[in-house]
């Protein structure tokens, strides 16, 4: 599950990754960012729970977000926190080890465009935690 490379000195260790998606597939709607081969792929809903097997984690959600999450490829998890389009905007950014990014769950929004509370305070105090913030 842990990667080879150690864990950056200013993001979560990967290691916390099945604890964070595990609280993560609790809350309401989230939105998760998957870059891949110069294209972005974009879901907005609630973040399915996983079940570990054979070093992956694996989703199995309801609502046809599902997949494979390699936690070996995993270096860190780093906290994005800027504004976007002129609104907060905060996200659980997954690196690999060359520094380049797996995929990211933002805060989620409710109908009306705003932060759930309860995610930025939780986003929040992870990022205090471990004391590291990524502003671009």
């Amino acid at each position: 599950m842990v990667s080879n490379q150690p864990p950056p000195k200013d993001c979560m260790p990967s290691e916390y990754a099945v604890k964070l998606l595990e609280e993560v597939s609790e809350w309401q709607n989230t939105t998760t960012i998957i870059l891949h081969g110069g294209s972005v792929f974009e879901f907005k809903g609630v973040f399915p729970k996983g079940e570990l097997a054979h070093g992956f984690y694996n989703l199995k959600g309801n609502t046809g977000f599902e997949g494979h999450l390699n936690l070996g490829k995993i270096a860190g998890i780093y906290f994005q926190d800027k504004l976007h389009r002129g609104t907060e905007s905060y996200a659980f950014v997954f690196k690999d080890s060359s520094g380049g990014c797996l995929f990211k769950i933002f805060v989620g929004r409710d109908a009306s465009g705003q932060l759930y509370g309860s995610q930025k305070a939780a986003f929040l105090a992870y990022q205090k935690h471990y004391s590291c913030g990524e502003t671009r």
